[in-house]
C-alpha cells in the first residue's frame, strides 16, 4: 500500500510539473478583429476594393471579399462603405517633444498619423532616449528618427564654435556617434543646412557623414542649404552627396521661396527626374501649404541679420509681410498673431526696419534666458499654389506634416487637407495615388518594412474614413481644430483613436531601421 501510494503521488507531482511546462510553453491566444463592408486601399495604388480585413494586436491577418462568419472574431466592426487604408506615415514631424505631455498624439492620430519620423532639420533626440521615453511613458503612435547633423556638431564642436566648418579630426567623431546610432536603428542622417548650426559646414563635411550613413544603409534627408535665392546651388548640393555618398536622398519640404522663380516648379521636376535617370536615387516630401513655419532668422540667406539691404530684400522677393504672422515672440507676446507689416505700423517702421529689430530683440532675449527655447517664430506666406501641387503629384513625392502640435495648422490637418482640398475638391490625384504618398511610398523612402501596406503579417496601422467628409479644419487662428471625416485609427492594431477622441491606449513602439 505504501508503495501504490508513494508511486501515485509522484506520478501526480510529475503530471503537475508537465502541466505546468506546457502553459508556460503555450502562449496566450490574440484577440482577432474583423472590419467588413469597407472599401479598401491597400497603400500599393492600386483600384480601392470591396474588402473585409482581420487582424490581431500587432498585425494583419487576413483581407478577403468572401463572406465571414461572426463566431470566428472576438470583435466584428461594420466599415460603413468607408475606406480603409494603411496608417499614415509622416516622414517630417516635429511633434515627438510634446508627447511626453501629450502621449495621446492627438494632431496626428487624428488626421489618421500612425508613424512620425523624428530627427528633422539637424536635430532629434538620440535613439537611447527615446526608447527610454516610451518605456518610461507610453504613447499612442510609432516613432522613427534620423540623427541630426546640428546635434552632432553641437556634440563634438561645442554649441557656441559651429560658424566654420568641421575639422578632419571633428568628422571622424561626429561619424562614430553616427555609426553607433545607425546601430541602434536611426534611420540615417539628416541635415538643416539653412539653419545656423550647420549653415558653415563644408559639402565635404556632409558627404563624408553621409558615406558613413550609406554604410550602413541609411538615408540621407536634409532641409536644403537654401529654398530661395541660392535654390539651384542647395539641389545641386543635395544630387552631388547623393552621388559620392551613394545613399538615397530626400529633400524635406519641398517649396520655392523666392517670388521671381514662382511658378517655375515644373523645370525643377524636370530636373530631379533627370538626376534619378542618372542614377542619383531623389526625392521629396512635401505638406500641401502656402506657408512656411520657421524663424525669422531664414529670411536672410546670408545670415547678416543687420543688413538692411538684405532685410528690404527679404520684404521684396522672399515673403510677403502683409500675409506673414509672428506666431511666437518671447521678449513682447503682444506681436504674437500679428503680421510683420501690423507690427510695422505699431513700431512706426517699415517692415524691413521691424524684421532686423525683432531679430535683435531676441537675440538680446534668449542670451539673458539661455534655457529659453523657441523665442520667435513665423508663419510666412512665399509659395504659390500651382507650384506646391505640382511637387505634391510628382510620383516621387511623399506627403509629410513637418508639423508639431500647434502653430501652424499643418501639425493638425497635412494629410486631411490633401484628401479633402486636393483630392476631393480639386482633383488633382486619385485617392488611390494620395493614399500611396501617405503610406507605402513613405514607408520606401525612409527604409523601414512590415508598414504601409494592407497585407497579411504586416503591422495592423489603420486608418478608417469618409472619402465624402474628410477635411482639414485647422486655421492660423485655431491651429488644433480636430479634422472631420476620420472615423478610427489602429496603432499595432490597438484603436487609439474614434469619434474625434482619443482612447487613452498607448501602443506606440519605436520603428528602427
Amino acid at each position: 500500500m505504501q508503495k501504490l501510494t508513494f508511486a501515485f503521488l509522484l506520478g501526480m507531482i510529475l503530471f503537475n510539473v508537465s502541466a505546468q511546462n506546457a502553459n508556460l510553453n503555450k502562449a496566450p491566444r490574440l484577440k482577432t478583429t474583423i472590419i467588413t463592408n469597407v472599401w479598401l486601399i491597400d497603400g500599393t495604388g492600386t483600384p480601392a476594393r470591396k474588402a473585409n480585413v482581420s487582424f490581431t494586436e500587432f498585425s494583419i491577418t487576413g483581407v478577403s471579399n468572401k463572406p465571414f462568419k461572426s463566431e470566428d472574431y472576438d470583435f466584428v466592426i461594420d466599415g460603413n462603405g468607408w475606406v480603409l487604408a494603411p496608417g499614415f506615415i509622416d516622414t517630417h514631424s516635429h511633434i515627438v517633444g510634446s508627447l511626453e505631455k501629450y502621449p495621446e498624439a492627438l494632431a496626428d492620430v487624428s488626421q489618421g498619423v500612425t508613424t512620425i519620423v523624428s530627427g528633422q532639420d539637424g536635430y532629434g533626440s538620440y535613439v537611447d532616449s527615446i526608447k527610454a521615453g516610451i518605456a518610461r511613458k507610453p504613447v499612442a503612435i510609432n516613432i522613427a528618427t534620423y540623427t541630426g547633423h546640428t546635434e552632432l556638431r553641437e556634440k563634438v564642436m561645442g554649441k557656441n564654435r559651429l560658424n566654420k566648418p568641421a575639422t578632419e579630426k571633428e568628422i571622424a567623431e561626429m561619424q562614430a556617434i553616427l555609426l553607433s546610432e545607425l546601430k541602434k536603428g536611426s534611420l540615417g542622417l539628416s541635415t538643416g543646412l539653412e539653419y545656423e548650426g550647420a549653415y558653415f559646414s563644408s559639402k565635404n563635411e556632409v558627404i563624408q557623414l553621409a558615406k558613413t550613413a550609406a554604410s550602413e544603409k541609411g538615408r540621407y534627408i536634409s532641409h536644403i542649404r537654401s529654398e530661395d535665392v541660392n535654390l539651384v546651388n542647395a539641389l545641386t548640393e543635395i544630387m552631388e552627396i547623393g552621388k559620392q555618398a551613394k545613399i538615397p536622398v530626400q529633400i524635406s519640404h519641398i517649396k520655392i521661396a523666392l517670388k521671381d522663380m514662382w511658378g517655375k516648379s515644373p523645370g525643377i521636376i524636370a530636373w530631379l527626374q533627370d538626376a534619378r535617370q542618372q542614377g542619383v536615387d531623389i526625392t521629396a516630401d512635401c505638406y500641401p501649404y502656402e506657408y512656411w513655419h520657421s524663424t525669422l532668422k531664414v529670411l536672410f540667406p546670408k545670415t547678416d541679420y543687420t543688413n538692411s539691404e538684405s532685410a528690404q530684400f527679404a520684404v521684396d522677393h522672399t515673403f510677403d509681410p502683409t500675409q506673414s504672422i509672428l506666431i511666437r515672440f518671447a521678449p513682447n507676446p503682444t506681436y504674437a498673431g500679428k503680421t510683420i507689416s501690423e507690427i510695422a505700423d505699431i513700431r512706426k517702421e517699415t517692415p524691413a526696419q521691424t524684421l532686423m529689430g525683432l531679430i535683435a530683440e531676441a537675440d538680446v532675449y534668449e542670451k539673458a534666458h539661455p534655457d529659453a527655447s523657441g523665442v520667435e517664430a513665423i508663419i510666412a506666406k512665399s509659395m504659390i499654389d500651382e507650384d506646391v501641387i505640382n511637387f505634391l503629384t510628382w510620383p516621387n513625392t511623399n506627403i509629410c506634416s513637418d508639423g508639431s502640435n500647434g502653430g501652424h495648422p499643418r501639425g493638425y490637418g497635412s494629410f486631411t487637407r490633401v484628401l479633402g482640398n486636393y483630392v476631393r475638391d480639386k482633383k488633382i490625384m486619385s485617392l488611390e495615388t494620395a493614399i500611396q504618398k501617405m503610406t507605402s511610398l513613405s514607408a520606401e523612402h525612409i527604409g523601414i518594412k512590415k508598414r504601409g501596406i494592407i497585407t497579411e503579417t504586416y503591422k495592423a496601422d489603420l486608418v478608417l474614413f469618409d472619402p465624402a467628409t474628410v477635411k482639414d479644419n485647422a486655421t492660423f487662428t485655431d491651429s488644433k481644430a480636430l479634422s472631420d471625416g476620420i472615423k478610427m485609427v489602429w496603432v499595432n492594431g490597438v484603436c487609439v483613436y474614434e469619434n474625434k477622441k482619443a482612447t487613452n491606449k498607448y501602443p506606440g513602439e519605436f520603428i528602427g531601421r
